[in-house]
Formats: C-alpha cells, structure tokens, sequence
C-alpha cells in the first residue's frame, strides 16, 4: 500500500487549505453571529449568509462535489483514498463541509441515489443535490427501540395500489430541521415476515407530502445545530408512489450495507480534522498563557500529552486511509473490518485531544468563544451516530475469532446502525 498523494491530490490539499484560511477560518464568528441572530429573531433555521455567499466561490475553484467516486455526473468526484485528506481539511470546521457540497446527510443520500435509484428519481433529486439547490433529510433511528440492532426497525411501508403508506416515528433525523431539506430517505418494514435481513426497504419520500411532521429539535449537549439540526419526524399515512422503492422490496439491508461505509469514513476523515484542529489550538492556548511564572507548555504534562495526540492522529490516519484504500480496492464488504475499527477509533481519538485542548484553554475551553467545546459535542456523538462503539467492537470480535478457528466470514455482516 501507497499513501502518498498524488500530484492531482496534493494540488487539491492546497487549493483547499487556501481556500479554508482565506475564505472560512476569518467567518466562523461571523457564522456563529448570523445563526445567533436569527434565533433571537424567532427562526434559528434560516440558512446563513455567510454559507451560501461562500458555496458559489468553491464551486468556481473546483472544490465542488469531492466525494462522489464513479458517477458520470461528477466527472470530479475522487476515490475514498484521494478524498481522504481533503476530507480531513473540511473537518477542522463543524460547518465546512457544506460549502463544498460534502456535507452529511447529503452525501450519504447522493451516493445512494447514484447507486440504486433509478433515472427517474435521480433527475428529480440527486441533481438538484449535486447542484447544492436543495437538501435532504436520511430517517432510519426510531426513538421507541434500540436502533444499534436495525432489525429493531417498526415503521412500515405498506403496498397500497399504486402507492406506499408509510407510518413510523423517527428521530435523529439529521437535515429535517433545515427548510431546504426537500427529500428523505426512509428505512422502514415492508414484511415483517420475511427473513431477519429482508425485511427492510429504503424509499424516496418528498419532504412537503401530508402527513409529515417534524416534530421537534433535539439538542446535543445543548447544541440545536441549527440550521442543521437532527429532528424527530412523524410519518402518519404518508402516500408515496410505488416507483420511489429503492432496488425493490426486501433491499433496505443491502442499501445501508454501501450507504453506511463511504458515509462513516467521511465521518472518520472528519474527526482526523478535528483532532488535528484541537491539537494545534491546544498548542497555541499552551504557549500564550503564563502560569506560577512561566508558560504552561513548558510543563512536562502537557509534553506527555502533545506527544501522545499526535501519536494518536496520526496511527487513526494511517487506519482511515488503509480503510479507504480497501475501500476503493477490494470493496466496503471485504474492507468492514477497517470500517469498523476506524468507526471506534477516529472519534475517541478527536474526543480524547479534545478533552486535553479544553483543559488546555482553562474556564474558556468550556465556552462558546473557544471551538473546543462545540467540536467535542459533534464528536461525542459519533460514539454513537452511525452505531455505537461497541456495535462495531462487536462486530470486530466476532471477524477475529472466525479467522483464528478458520470460519467463514462473509455472513458475519456489516453493523447497520445509526445510533441507539
């Protein structure tokens, strides 16, 4: 295996950090003023400015569309190995991501459309999203059973005539609060009697049909992410036309089988960002503060701790990239091993360095006017967000000890699971 970039990647690096230390790090208080005005003007969700001013600028500077592999629509579009480092600068900001058009759920839902859509749907949908003209909303995690076993799944779609009748309560729901989301992707049972792993269907589901409720907000650590916003969204007798199913009844498991995979890697190429983000504010925090007479990172803790950090980054890099040269080689089935140990490991690691730069910033790591404390929110949540830890440790284990007693491996699959 070859990690170095490429000339076309190390071109794309940077343009990219240009773009990041021209265009984005110089707003991120002028985004935080934009969403906090709009809340106390009685709407949190309105888009910012500042977003939409930038999109335009990024597309123009070809850093539009990275992380669609193999699609005829994005002739852009970079391998998971190639899009690794990119994806990797996008994450040192919470709201990165979407100026380039990379941004979850959205990317999750294009390549799904991409993949089992068919022309139809991926005219009305998928280009409009490749365009950046709408969003969508992904909603699988159900508030009333354990979602980390996606068989645990409830809501149904039912065949109706012409129509699918969808019902369920869904929450998590990320991209519902934003008023551009114009689209679903919905996980639901379309026969409960089927095997254990057919049960399930993915449908397309347009945001504006009746019977759509979204609910509420829900607060992580007492972040909304608005305009974002992960939501509780009702279905009740939601009609749906039967050519919106996704590859056909029975598919659901399979979808989210390549839905999931290029999804959590992003994930993990995200928080590498954000590890590195709070290394480097921790460094900088350490060596402007004076304590007891000299400056803090003179002390031998806080060198025990930069040392460790940056060990920590960069063996979770190496795995996110191995992962993803699997990926791109091999496939995301042979490469679930990879998947899920990168899934464990790039969040504890962010969460870890992050811990130690809230530390490092005293009474200002705990605030708003330092990104530390929000950036620990997000990655706390990927300890859960697209399956818990021990999901995925599980699901580890069970692939080493079938290759120590020389069992096969290929029913031992996937975890599919958005949270718990």
């Amino acid at each position: 295996m070859d990690f170095e970039y490429s000339t076309k990647v190390k071109d794309l690096q940077r343009r990219l950090t240009a773009f990041m230390d021209e265009h984005v790090y110089p707003n991120e208080h002028r985004f935080e003023e934009e969403v906090a005005a709009n809340r106390k003007a009685g709407n949190a969700w309105v888009p910012t400015k500042i977003v939409e001013e930038l999109k335009p600028k990024a597309r123009a500077a070809g850093l539009w569309n990275l992380f669609l592999p193999h699609s005829p629509r994005v002739p852009e579009g970079l391998s998971n190995l190639e899009y690794a480092p990119l994806c990797e600068i996008m994450g040192r900001v919470a709201w990165g991501a979407e100026i380039f058009n990379c941004s979850a759920p959205d990317t999750g839902n294009m390549e799904t459309l991409e993949r089992y859509a068919s022309e139809p749907l991926k005219r009305q949908w998928l280009d409009p999203l490749l365009a950046g003209q709408i969003r969508s909303a992904f909603a699988m995690t159900e508030p009333d059973v354990a979602s980390s076993d996606a068989t645990n799944i409830q809501s149904r779609i039912e065949r109706r005539g012409d129509d699918y009748v969808i019902n369920g309560r869904k929450w998590w729901t990320s991209g519902a609060g934003d008023p551009r989301c114009k689209v679903y992707i919905f996980m639901g049972k379309t026969n409960p009697d089927a095997g254990r792993h057919e049960q399930q269907s993915m449908i397309v589901v347009p945001a504006d049909l009746p019977g759509i409720t979204v609910v509420r907000a829900l607060n992580v650590f007492g972040y909304d992410d608005a305009p974002h916003g992960h939501c509780e969204v009702t279905f009740k007798d939601v009609r749906v036309p039967v050519d919106n199913i996704l590859l056909g009844e029975g598919r659901g498991f399979e979808i989210a089988q390549g839905r999931l995979g290029p999804g959590r890697i992003h994930h993990c190429m995200r928080q590498i960002g954000v590890a590195e983000r709070a290394l480097e504010l921790m460094c900088k925090r350490l060596s402007s503060r004076v304590a007891f007479g000299r400056a803090i990172s003179t002390q031998g803790v806080w060198h025990e701790r930069i040392a460790e950090a940056r060990c920590m980054i960069d063996q979770a890099r190496l795995l996110t990239l191995k992962a993803a040269y699997m990926m791109d080689t091999v496939g995301n089935k042979v490469a679930k091993a990879e998947i899920a140990m990168i899934k464990v490991v790039a969040p504890n690691v962010a969460c870890k360095v992050l811990d130690w730069a809230i530390q490092a910033h005293g009474g200002g790591g705990v605030s708003d006017d330092f990104p530390v404390a929000y950036l620990y929110a997000l990655s706390r949540t990927l300890r859960l967000a697209d399956g818990p830890d021990e999901v995925h440790r599980n699901a580890v284990a069970k692939l080493e000890l079938a290759r120590h007693m020389q069992l096969p491996t290929d029913n031992i699959p996937m975890p599919i699971t958005r949270g718990s």
